[in-house]
């Protein structure tokens, strides 16, 4: 009885992140189709790609990969 007990509970599971997986991608769709807007409109994705990342991290988190980036860059003569 377990046996059928967890076999339909592994599937309900398995079906559920099938559910959320479909979800997932049609979310990326629609960031997709956004990002092509804005790129017909004259904007640079890459930028706004960028500006996302900035956005997830803390103030201090950015503000120290920064002050890195600029002294490997200065040490390489690229500043």
């Amino acid at each position: 009885m377990s046996d059928i007990i967890a076999a339909d509970e592994l599937k309900l599971l398995i079906e559920r992140a099938e559910r959320l997986e479909e979800e997932k991608k049609g979310i990326a769709d629609d960031i997709k189709d956004v990002m092509a807007e804005a790129k017909s409109r004259g904007y640079d994705t890459k930028a706004m790609r960028k500006i996302m990342a900035i956005r997830k991290k803390r103030k201090e988190e950015y503000q120290e990969e920064e002050a890195i980036l600029e002294t490997y860059m200065q040490a390489l003569g690229m500043k």
